[in-house]
């Protein structure tokens, strides 16, 4: 009885409904099908190494900088693409002028208390990431707006507290707010 061979079970027919097929490209490769797979992207990064803790601490102090300012300087990119639209649809020289003043009230009204209370270095990073945000340097923007004696005044006072707003964003220069804006998953929309 023991060598006695049993019936072999039948595995149970497969039903497959109409969503259970994935359809998907194919390559051949050697004679065999390959699926393709699309897969999310993959960032590889590597794990910074300092020279030693002052460096550490000036990294995570800009850092710190740039994270804080950042939401100023893409409010002001945001607001002065509209500005520029609105001017370029806008002929009447008394009409922008109204609209200029507007945004101005308006940056003032939302940002006049955070913006003064601001470091001198936390000012820099805010001058390095208007321009990164919107391809011109702080000096053009008021040149452009508010016109060039303006502008001259602008400048003098920010020279007094160490500032330059004629200072543009080169990527290759600030390679480490590059790599924080990039570690942040932040991207302008110049990029």
């Amino acid at each position: 009885m023991a060598q006695e061979v049993k019936p072999e079970a039948k595995p149970a027919p497969l039903i497959l409904g109409k969503h259970d097929t994935i359809k998907t490209y194919l390559t051949i490769d050697s004679g065999k099908l390959l699926p393709w797979i699309v897969l999310e992207d993959v960032k590889i990064v590597d794990v910074r190494i300092f020279k030693s803790q002052a460096d550490r601490d000036n990294f995570n102090r800009l850092r710190y900088n740039v994270l804080k300012v950042l939401p100023y300087a893409r409010f002001a990119g945001q607001r002065y693409r509209k500005l520029q639209r609105d001017l370029a649809v806008t002929a009447d020289k008394h009409a922008q002028k109204i609209l200029i003043d507007s945004c101005e009230t308006q940056i003032k009204n939302l940002f006049n208390k955070e913006i003064k209370n601001l470091t001198i270095s936390q000012g820099e990073v805010l001058i390095k990431l208007i321009d990164r945000e919107t391809g011109n340097t702080s000096y053009q923007m008021v040149k452009d707006m508010k016109g060039g004696f303006k502008a001259f005044v602008y400048q003098s006072v920010a020279r007094v507290f160490g500032h330059d707003l004629k200072e543009t964003y080169d990527p290759d220069e600030q390679k480490d707010i590059e790599a924080i804006l990039v570690q942040a998953g932040y991207t302008s929309a110049n990029d």
